[in-house]
């Protein structure tokens, strides 16, 4: 879990970054085939941990963002997609953030349990 973890997280910050830096010299349609890059690894991403019960918990972060993100694909067609248009770089950026947190904070061995 934690390497996967890792790699997700890692794989997210550089997509998020490419992106961005591409979109910006281009100035051309590179930031929305990004949009869909990004957001279809973080898509692929939360269902791996929801299948796999990775801190999922009730009342959870990462279960609250799935069900932001699910209402958001959800009444995309009903017109959200120009909401989702302007969110979508910041929830990509705290979907980072939540992940750097599960694998650097949540993941770590507590100093109490290295000095036994």
């Amino acid at each position: 879990m934690k390497m996967f973890k890792q790699v997700d997280l890692w794989i997210s910050c550089i997509l998020i970054m490419s992106f961005t830096v591409a979109g910006l010299l281009k100035m051309d349609e590179t930031f929305i085939i990004g949009y869909f890059v990004v957001g279809g690894w973080q898509v692929i991403s939360m269902a791996i941990h929801a299948f796999n019960h990775w801190f999922t918990q009730r009342k959870g972060v990462r279960r609250i963002y799935h069900w932001i993100t699910a209402i958001s694909l959800l009444t995309m067609p009903a017109g959200s997609f120009w909401i989702l248009l302007f969110t979508a770089p910041f929830m990509a950026m705290y979907y980072a953030w939540i992940c750097y947190i599960e694998v650097y904070v949540k993941l770590q061995r507590p100093i109490t349990l290295l000095k036994n």
